[in-house]
């Protein structure tokens, strides 16, 4: 009987351990992805996407990107490289082997500037 007593004490205490290690790893997991650059280039993909497809040609806009920069910065990737548009598509890179792209339906040309910590689209009208 004893060694019965003491083998479910044993399977218990590793169950507990186990299951400690299993929600630590997933409240990380979470962290990561709540706060960090998954989370944010989504967010300004679709942002600059939506943007330009609310315009019409002969409009500016300037987005304020100050916070996906610093982003990037902590993982090596400069400011102009934060956006890019490829025909209907924008993305957005803030780590070197991560970017999400959102696209648009709007038939314009886009023309993009950095100026200190904006972005600068200037939309026209496609030849």
């Amino acid at each position: 009987m004893r060694k019965k007593r003491g083998e479910i004490l044993i399977e218990n205490i590793i169950f507990i351990i186990l299951n400690l290690v299993f929600f630590g790893i997933l409240v990380l997991f979470l962290i990561n992805q709540g706060s960090g650059s998954i989370f944010l280039e989504k967010f300004y993909a679709k942002q600059v996407a939506l943007l330009i497809d609310s315009s019409s040609p002969g409009t500016v806009m300037k987005l304020n990107m100050e916070e996906p920069m610093k982003v990037a910065e902590k993982n090596g990737i400069t400011f102009d490289q934060i956006v890019k548009i490829n025909g209907t598509e924008v993305t957005v890179s803030l780590k070197d082997k991560s970017s999400y792209s959102y696209s648009f339906f709007n038939d314009v040309k886009i023309n993009k500037y950095t100026e200190d910590v904006y972005y600068i689209f200037v939309i026209e009208e496609k030849v």
